[in-house]
């Protein structure tokens, strides 16, 4: 049967709850505690299935409960009491298996019962067929683009909420880093009461724990004396495989040519630039420009090896990317007069001084006036 923990400092409210569960034959019930504190620390010694806790309890309410609990044992179901409405809603949220408010009657008790038997049962399934396994490997978390954990079997994941989305993202941008609470609060949630805010942040690390334990066991948020660290455990990260792929790809020459033009491939777009997360701007602007010089070094590297359709193709690529960097204009204007194309030199050189003209209010650099004008007009 089913192992609970109850948590309730209301002694009427626990008793109660105590007896209805046993009327309903609902599971073994290994505890029944007033104080979140000590509920916590049975719920790590004994490691139920499953823990009832009061959302407002005093010195550690539920949802701190849950959170330490969540961040210990993740497969833990956690089904929130409370007699408030609003805490009801909160710990919907929370993508909790359920919710009761208080007074609980017995009719609603059993649904819970009927939901956390279910859910129960289904961690018992087997998720593959047999013979097969989700190994580290399978989980990829990309960066470029937008924010995606890749389970390569199961489809886009999906967050309870968009601060949940943008709090893994902020946490797999630090990585190892730990990051202190309050400086969580002041970045994510900086014009609420601290109280409301904290309940907030509970919340959504809740939300998350929930959602990457489903995705893979290895993805976790630890919690420390006054703060987070994500760990991965093998999982993958694009961007870390891209960046360690640039700082570890030899030479270009002909032999290592394709192991350069698919690290380009990697980059699949600017770092989370459709998410807008503020503070990823540095980052991004970062990769962006390791990305543009390693393009430019391949592009200008086919130059030299006469393959010209590749390296239009790239430089292509780095314009609509950069379409305000003159580098890469005239790198296509050199280009385009070196196979004869007049009429293609003409059109990046008029396309060029528009642009500079539109944005800069400027003209094209002198020596490149001065060559155009000697070599074209």
């Amino acid at each position: 049967m089913i192992r609970i923990i109850l948590a309730d400092d209301e002694a009427l409210a626990l008793f109660s709850l105590q007896k209805q569960l046993e009327k309903l034959n609902g599971g073994v019930i290994v505890g029944a505690y007033q104080n979140g504190a000590e509920a916590v620390e049975a719920v790590l010694r004994e490691k139920p299935e499953a823990v009832f806790l009061d959302i407002d309890m005093p010195e550690l309410s539920g949802l701190e409960a849950a959170e330490i609990i969540m961040s210990h044992l993740p497969e833990t179901e956690i089904i929130f009491a409370t007699a408030y409405e609003e805490y009801a809603l909160k710990a919907f949220e929370l993508a909790a298996i359920d919710y009761l408010l208080k007074p609980v009657s017995m009719q609603r008790l059993a649904k819970t019962l009927a939901r956390l038997s279910q859910a129960t049962a289904a961690k018992t399934e087997p998720d593959h067929p047999v013979g097969t396994s989700r190994t580290k490997e399978q989980v990829t978390i990309r960066c470029f683009q937008t924010l995606e954990v890749d389970t390569g079997e199961s489809g886009p994941v999906h967050w309870r909420t968009n601060k949940a989305q943008e709090l893994f993202a902020y946490f797999v941008h630090l990585r190892d880093q730990p990051v202190r609470k309050d400086a969580l609060l002041e970045m994510f949630w900086p014009d609420i009461d601290p109280k409301k805010g904290y309940t907030q942040l509970y919340t959504t690390i809740y939300q998350i724990r929930k959602t990457a334990n489903a995705v893979h066991p290895g993805i976790r948020i630890v919690s420390g004396d006054k703060g987070y660290r994500l760990e991965l455990n093998g999982v993958g990260v694009d961007v870390v495989t891209w960046g360690e792929g640039l700082q570890t790809v030899p030479p270009l020459s002909e032999h290592t040519l394709a192991w350069h033009l698919q690290l380009l491939e990697l980059y699949r777009g600017d770092y989370l630039e459709d998410c807008g997360y503020w503070w990823a701007e540095n980052e991004r602007e970062r990769l962006r420009m390791l990305w543009y010089r390693h393009a430019m070094r391949v592009a200008a590297f086919l130059e030299t090896r006469d393959n010209a359709a590749e390296a239009f193709q790239l430089y292509f690529l780095i314009q609509r990317r950069f379409p305000f960097t003159e580098e890469v204009y005239w790198a296509l204007i050199k280009l385009f007069t070196y196979i004869g194309d007049r009429v293609s030199v003409e059109r990046q050189y008029d396309t060029l001084s528009q642009m500079l003209h539109d944005e800069f209010g400027t003209k094209p650099a002198r020596s490149l006036e001065q060559w155009y004008r000697e070599r074209v007009v």
